[in-house]
């Protein structure tokens, strides 16, 4: 299996893991968790957030680094999977609004990394990234708790995830140009 595929695939596990981390951290982990609510975190100075938003934000990367090195297609089938684990892993009462928020804003991403990648890829992967982690924040809040409470606190944690991945993606740009990957 060349480099490449091999890449993709650590990429794909990472993703589908990340899927199954951020519903344990929502109702497991965190500084503080809310009676009938998400456990949550902080993730700025007087900003919370529920705990899963750094697996959310690190997905929204992974998807795109999935279709960078695997395809369009697989990086569609991710996205359905992930709806699928999604809605299987979620607790029953987050169910709806756990598969959704994932469907929409990786969708959201595939749709803005798509005709970026080849042009700038840390640029499309950072602004994928920031519209599939709105629409991910606002649908999930939405449905899971019927307000937006959190949802400064769910763009900071996720945004948070997304430029700590940043220089790893702009290392793996750098060193697929230097062996004619790019």
């Amino acid at each position: 299996m060349d480099r490449v595929k091999g890449e993709g695939l650590l990429f794909l596990i990472g993703f589908g893991l990340c899927i199954p981390a951020a519903n344990w951290l929502i109702g497991h982990a965190g500084t503080a968790c809310v009676p009938d609510g998400p456990c949550l975190i902080p993730v700025a100075p007087g900003v919370m957030a529920p705990s899963g938003v750094l697996m959310i934000g690190l997905a929204l990367v992974l998807r795109d680094l999935v279709q960078r090195r695997l395809g369009l297609r697989w990086a569609l089938g991710a996205v359905l999977a992930g709806t699928v684990i999604s809605a299987l892993l979620a607790p029953p009462t987050l169910v709806m609004a756990s598969a959704a928020a994932f469907l929409f804003s990786e969708m959201a991403d595939l749709a803005v990394y798509s005709p970026l990648q080849q042009r700038r890829l840390v640029l499309a992967v950072l602004v994928s990234s920031l519209a599939g982690l709105v629409v991910d924040s606002v649908v999930f809040l939405w449905l899971a708790f019927g307000n937006l409470d959190f949802l400064a606190g769910q763009v900071i944690g996720k945004a948070w995830m997304v430029l700590l991945a940043l220089p790893v993606v702009y290392w793996l740009r750098r060193r697929d140009e230097r062996l004619g990957l790019a």
